[in-house]
């Protein structure tokens, strides 16, 4: 079974940074055991890292959500914690500019794998929208999610998209399956 881990967005900014929340950091030792097993069993390993500019504020996210966050050679970029060990072990870091990556799409579409797992943040918004992708770039494969290994600054629609994921047949794995 070809099977891969992608680690979402676990950057500095998403944990104690300008968008951190209480209790992010707490998937620091979930996430360093997860990858730790995928390499183990020799899975493939991806992160993706939200990444902006300077002009940040004059983007159409940044007219958004006008909080600066993860500009690029900065530590807000840089992934957080213990799991930072494991970025230059990546079969592939995807830089984003917005909630998902195409990058990351596109480069799936040209493998076999038969299962993926994401985790990382922000369950509601990147980690969401990157299942999707993996989800359309691998119609065949079991995509799943692991609700202890993802996280939101909001607990109603971190449930939420949760609920929606599993809409699309994606495998929420929850405390009794991890």
């Amino acid at each position: 079974m070809k099977r891969a881990l992608i680690v979402v967005d676990f950057q500095n900014d998403f944990v104690d940074g300008s968008l951190g929340f209480e209790n992010a950091d707490r998937l620091d030792g979930i996430l360093s055991e997860k990858i730790e097993h995928a390499l183990e069993r020799g899975d493939d390993l991806y992160f993706t890292k939200d990444t902006h500019e300077e002009d940040y504020l004059d983007t159409h996210e940044g007219k958004n959500l006008p909080t600066p966050h993860c500009i690029k050679g900065t530590k807000g970029h840089d992934i957080y914690g213990n799991v930072a060990d494991y970025e230059e072990k990546a079969t592939h870091v995807f830089e984003k500019p917005t909630f998902p990556s195409l990058g990351l799409a596109n480069y799936l579409k040209q493998t076999d794998y038969d299962e993926v797992e994401l985790c990382g943040l922000v369950s509601n918004i990147c980690v969401l929208s990157n299942a999707v992708m993996v989800k359309a770039a691998l119609p065949e494969a079991k995509i799943i999610i692991d609700r202890q290994a993802t996280d939101s600054f909001d607990h109603e629609l971190h449930e939420k998209a949760l609920d929606v994921m599993e809409g699309l047949q994606i495998v929420i794995k929850g405390d009794d399956d991890a």
